[in-house]
C-alpha cells in the first residue's frame, strides 16, 4: 500500500546539510531541516508526499488539507490546459485543482491569491490533486447565521456559481451565504474574495441573503454627495429644484444646471430625495 498522503511514524537513518532521510519499509524519504533538529535514530511523525522535485518528502509541518480533511489553500498559478495551483502548506509542492474540477466557464476559474477549499486526493501514479469541496462540505464546515445581521458589511469566499446565483462561506463569521445575481454586477469568479453587506436572513436554512453591490448612497456621484451633503446641513430642505435659476445654482453649489439636474435625478433614483414646486427634501430624513 502506498504511503503517499498518509501521516505515517519513520525512523531517520541518515542526514546531508540540508535534509534528514527517514527509512519506512522500502520507502526512503526527505525531510527539510528547517523543520526541527534532529538526530540519527529518532523516530518522526508526519505527513508523506512527491515535491516537485519528484522526491519522496515527510514534512511534520500541520496540514490544512489532507487526503480526509478539507481545508484552505491559496492560488499561485493557473494553466487553462491544466487547472490551478494551490498551495496548502507542503514544502515545495503546489497541488493541482483540475480543470475537470473547475466551472466550465473559464473567465469564473480563480486568479492568484484567490482561496479555494480543497482536499487532496492521490491517483493511482501517485500524484495529488486538490478536489474542491462541495456545496455539502461547506454546510458541514459552517455554523447557523442570525436574523438580527442585517445591513452589516462581511468578507465573503466565493465557492460555487449557478443560474440562480453565487454561494459563499463567511470566513470571519463561520456562516454562509448567497448572492442573488441581481444583487451582484458579474458573475465572480470561484474562490474571489467579495466585499458584501447581509439585505435578508434565510430561516429555513439559517443562512443569509446577501448583496454585492454597494448601498445607493455609495454609488451617488461627487455632485450628488455634494447635494447631500447640502440638504443633510440645511435640515433636509433647501429652495432649490430642477427648475432653479442657474446662475443661483452656480453661485450656492458651483456646478452647471445641467450637472445639477443630474446629480438630483441620481438623488431621486436612489430614492433618497423628492421635489416639488417649492423645492427639494430628503426622504426619510
Amino acid at each position: 500500500m502506498s504511503i503517499i498522503g498518509q501521516t505515517i511514524s519513520a525512523i531517520i537513518v541518515e542526514e546531508s546539510e540540508r535534509f534528514y532521510f527517514l527509512q519506512k519499509g522500502e520507502d526512503l524519504l526527505r525531510l527539510d531541516k528547517t523543520e526541527g533538529e534532529h538526530t540519527v535514530g529518532d523516530v518522526i511523525t508526519g505527513f508523506v508526499y512527491v515535491d516537485k522535485d519528484d522526491h519522496r518528502r515527510l514534512t511534520t509541518l500541520e496540514q490544512k488539507a489532507t487526503n480526509e480533511h478539507y481545508g484552505w489553500g491559496t492560488v499561485t498559478a493557473v494553466r487553462k490546459d491544466l487547472g490551478a495551483f494551490v498551495d496548502t502548506g507542503l514544502p515545495g509542492k503546489d497541488v493541482v485543482v483540475s480543470l475537470d474540477d473547475l466551472p466550465l466557464e473559464k473567465d469564473q476559474w480563480p486568479k492568484v491569491g484567490d482561496q479555494l477549499y480543497v482536499k487532496l486526493i492521490i491517483d493511482r501514479k501517485e500524484r495529488i490533486w486538490g478536489h474542491l469541496a462541495w456545496h455539502e462540505d461547506f454546510w458541514n464546515l459552517a455554523g447557523p447565521a442570525y436574523d438580527n445581521m442585517q445591513n452589516q458589511d462581511l468578507r465573503a469566499i466565493v465557492y460555487r456559481n449557478k443560474e440562480s446565483g453565487t454561494f459563499v462561506y463567511l470566513p470571519d463569521n463561520n456562516m454562509l451565504g448567497f448572492i442573488h445575481p441581481n444583487e451582484r454586477f458579474s458573475v465572480p469568479r470561484v474562490g474571489q474574495e467579495l466585499q458584501v453587506r447581509v439585505i435578508g436572513f434565510r430561516k429555513e436554512d439559517r443562512s443569509l441573503n446577501l448583496s454585492a453591490k454597494p448601498r445607493a448612497y455609495e454609488m451617488l456621484d461627487a455632485d450628488s454627495q455634494m447635494i447631500l451633503a447640502y440638504l443633510q446641513s440645511m435640515g433636509g430642505k433647501m429652495a432649490f429644484n430642477d427648475k432653479s435659476n442657474p446662475d443661483e445654482i452656480k453661485a450656492t453649489f458651483g456646478i452647471s444646471k445641467g450637472q445639477f439636474k443630474k446629480a438630483l435625478g441620481g438623488l431621486m433614483k436612489a430614492k433618497k430625495i423628492k421635489q416639488s414646486p417649492e423645492g427639494t427634501e430628503l426622504i426619510g430624513e
